[in-house]
């Protein structure tokens, strides 16, 4: 049996692990954030509208550079987005 402290420990890490996650596959346009993922993501239409052009496209990967600081936009074969990486 695990004691308090131990399962506190656990907690904390396993939904700082889980805030990470879901911090990396979002990104901030302005006053609009783009998240990846779910059932239907947003489309290559409306991340074009909420964040711009991006700085380079390359097929169905779109770089963006927001002072300094890379994402890299993936989108499946039907425009719908799926990752984003950072860095």
């Amino acid at each position: 049996m695990l004691s308090r402290t131990t399962y506190a420990i656990l907690v904390v890490a396993i939904l700082s692990l889980w805030a990470g996650t879901a911090q990396a596959n979002s990104m901030r346009c302005g006053v609009h954030i783009v998240s990846s993922g779910g059932r239907t993501g947003p489309t290559m239409y409306e991340v074009l509208k909420k964040c711009g052009e991006p700085a380079e496209r390359a097929g169905l990967v779109w770089i963006y550079d927001r002072r300094g600081r890379i994402s890299r936009l993936s989108f499946d074969s039907r425009g719908i987005l799926v990752n984003i990486q950072r860095g």
